[in-house]
């Protein structure tokens, strides 16, 4: 069954894509797929910007989420006719959209918003569409997220011992494995959230992130604002927890240096808030136990950000997930599409030991395509592993 997953993340810049052939044979136990696209479309510079000035703390207005919906989901309907154009039909289109608030009090995620209108990408691809995926998982007392934890617990399946997966998008987040019936999964804190923020706010690159670590790497890490930063109340709930952009923005930023009292230049505030997601995830990775980390997501590709992990976790082996198959920069794409997998086949797509739920659930909402909508027969028993390859280019 071939698959196309979509997701734009907390960086807000475009649509990431990856299309996966399940197995078709697939009866139960190990579930393979072949990688046989992952690509970015990056969004029109006047739809981030749009999106980027709706965010919290900032105000908006319905009118403005309305038009916001519609060019999300075009710009998602065209990154899927894109890769179908490239590689050929699907049998179902996974949708995550665009997320905009992710509602939490205190431990307790009570709603999240993802906009981006599956109808536009059904429409132009003639594909049925699954999406608002996270809702469901929270309506059963979850935080709706890490929803990647269902793929990290499959692909670490056969890891002796305990392993971590790591994804660093615009927030940081967590999966570790100590067994198939010993998982915790929840959100760190910002990974490039921060950074972002301040590249884009300061015009310091087009691209809206620091290009290769080079601006923190010619800056030196302030200790008084670090410390601020790092005393948060969120680093201290437990988990299973979940945050995003509309607690770390800019202006939690401009809070920090003003309860600091200091004021750091450019380089040197861009090397505190890389080095806050060095030490915020590191303290996370060393209380695990994990002595295998597996990286994925955009932060992987910052030199500074990962040399900085590397020295703080002396004792633990570092992986790119693109050795377990998946593309560290398609990996959130591909478990979407999982996810969709296992909704058309009748499966709950959660890890409730990772979200918090009460009990896995069966997620989204399908949208039909240009024809009837067929769904393949139920499966009895969810997979235990995933081993995912990548198709020859």
């Amino acid at each position: 069954m071939r698959i196309l997953g979509m997701i734009s993340g907390t960086s807000h810049d475009g649509v990431d894509v990856a299309l996966v052939d399940f197995d078709p044979a697939y009866g139960g136990g190990t579930l393979s797929g072949v990688v046989e696209l992952t690509a970015s479309t990056s969004y029109p510079p006047g739809l981030r910007g749009r999106l980027v000035n709706a965010l919290p703390p900032a105000a908006t207005t319905l009118g403005e989420v309305c038009e916001l919906d519609t060019l999300v989901g075009q710009s998602f309907a065209g990154a899927a006719a894109g890769a179908i154009e490239r590689a050929g039909p699907v049998d179902l289109i996974v949708s995550h959209g665009q997320t905009v608030f992710h509602w939490v009090d205190g431990a307790r995620a009570l709603g999240t918003l993802q906009i981006g209108r599956p109808a536009w990408i059904a429409e132009r691809t003639g594909a049925p569409v699954l999406s608002d995926v996270r809702i469901r998982d929270i309506t059963a007392g979850g935080q709706g997220a890490p929803l990647v934890s269902l793929l990290d617990v499959l692909l670490l399946a056969g890891h002796r011992g305990i392993a971590a997966a790591l994804n660093l998008g615009g927030i940081a987040n967590l999966t570790v494995v100590r067994g198939p019936a010993d998982v915790v999964a929840y959100d760190i804190g910002p990974a490039n959230a921060l950074i972002d923020a301040v590249v884009v706010s300061r015009g310091l690159n087009g691209l809206g992130f620091d290009e290769d670590g080079r601006i923190a790497a010619s800056g030196v890490a302030d200790e008084r604002l670090l410390a601020v930063l790092l005393d948060d109340p969120y680093y201290r709930l437990p988990a299973p927890k979940s945050t995003g952009k509309e607690v770390f923005h800019l202006g939690y930023v401009e809070a920090a240096i003003a309860a600091a009292g200091t004021r750091p230049g450019t380089a040197d505030l861009m090397a505190t808030l890389t080095e806050l997601t060095v030490r915020a995830v590191a303290r996370e990775v060393a209380a695990s136990g994990a002595g295998l980390l597996v990286a994925s997501g955009g932060g992987c590709r910052n030199p500074v950000l990962m040399a900085g992990l590397r020295r703080a976790l002396p004792g633990v082996t570092f992986r790119l997930s693109d050795e377990y198959g998946a593309p560290a920069d398609g990996k959130e794409a591909i478990a979407f599409a999982l996810i969709g997998w296992h909704t058309v086949h009748g499966l709950p797509g959660t890890v409730p030991m990772g979200t918090g739920a009460r009990a896995a659930r069966i997620l989204g909402a399908l949208t039909p395509g240009s024809g009837p909508l067929a769904l393949p027969p139920p499966v009895a028993q969810a997979p235990r592993a995933l081993v995912l390859t990548l198709r020859p280019a």
